[in-house]
């Protein structure tokens, strides 16, 4: 492993979402360099196979592994659960995943009762169903597949008629049975969070994983002394997209520090 503490953090997505992963992730070490790869032009992951999930993770990998990279956050929970151990076993780097946040959620709700809000990939994966499986037989968990929501999202349509009117039909389902607690089980849907608010209220708690993911990453990091040791060094955050990049630079808010760039990989 190189143990250089200057190469890049790597971080993949099948889009623009896990940029919610990447922000706290700069918040946390803005003294490190990043390295954003968005494969929007696959997007979503969660309606394809777990081949397909795997070969597209692995293609990401490697793209990233070439610009040096010293860790790779998949900031994808439908890329972690069907291709993390994969990635682990044949790359010689930390792999940082992103799971449902369902035991945080199992600590604060007081009905028992949790919604998970994610895609197709995420709920059928095996590494899903262990982790609801470590759950107390007391809390159960409502499964909702937010299907379309990736999509709209890419096309920056997070305060469209459509998206309002399918977060209405999913939520609805979730609240139905008496959750209190909604884990967002994709890194895209942070970006829902005010649109989400206003639609449940401010009574139920909304749980995704972005900080603790954050800080994960730099443990992983000081385990391996591969931290930047130059803490007074601004860090470089380059995004690098396969499609139109229009979308993203709208939904970082065109954010001082970030260099886009739109390539072919």
């Amino acid at each position: 492993m190189n143990n250089s503490a200057n190469p890049p953090i790597g971080v993949f997505d099948s889009g623009i979402g896990g940029t919610s992963i990447l922000k706290e992730i700069n918040n946390l070490m803005p003294y490190e360099d990043t390295i954003y790869l968005s494969d929007s032009a696959n997007a979503p992951y969660g309606q394809r196979s777990s081949e397909e999930i795997i070969a597209l993770s692995i293609k990401n990998t490697e793209y990233l592994l070439q610009k040096g990279c010293k860790i790779i956050v998949v900031a994808c929970n439908t890329a972690t659960t069907n291709a993390i151990e994969v990635l682990r076993n044949n790359y010689n780097v930390p792999f940082i995943g992103i799971e449902p946040a369902i035991k945080p959620a199992a600590l604060k709700t007081a009905t028992n009762v949790i919604g998970i809000l994610a895609t197709k990939g995420t709920l059928n994966s095996q590494l899903f169903e262990q982790t609801s499986n470590t759950i107390n037989n007391s809390i159960t968990i409502v499964e909702q597949v937010g299907e379309g929501l990736v999509e709209l999202i890419e096309r920056g349509k997070i305060y469209s008629e459509k998206m309002t009117l399918l977060l209405k039909k999913y939520l609805q389902n979730i609240l139905n049975k008496n959750a209190d607690c909604i884990v967002l089980g994709c890194t895209h849907y942070p970006y829902l969070i005010p649109q989400i608010r206003n639609i449940v209220g401010n009574d139920i708690h909304i749980i995704d994983s972005g900080e603790a993911v954050a800080k994960q990453t730099k443990r992983i990091l000081s385990e391996n002394n591969l931290l930047n040791e130059e803490i007074t060094h601004k860090g470089v955050q380059s995004i690098l997209i396969n499609s139109d990049s229009r979308p993203l630079q709208a939904i970082l808010g065109y954010r001082q520090g970030y260099t886009i760039c739109e390539v072919a990989f």
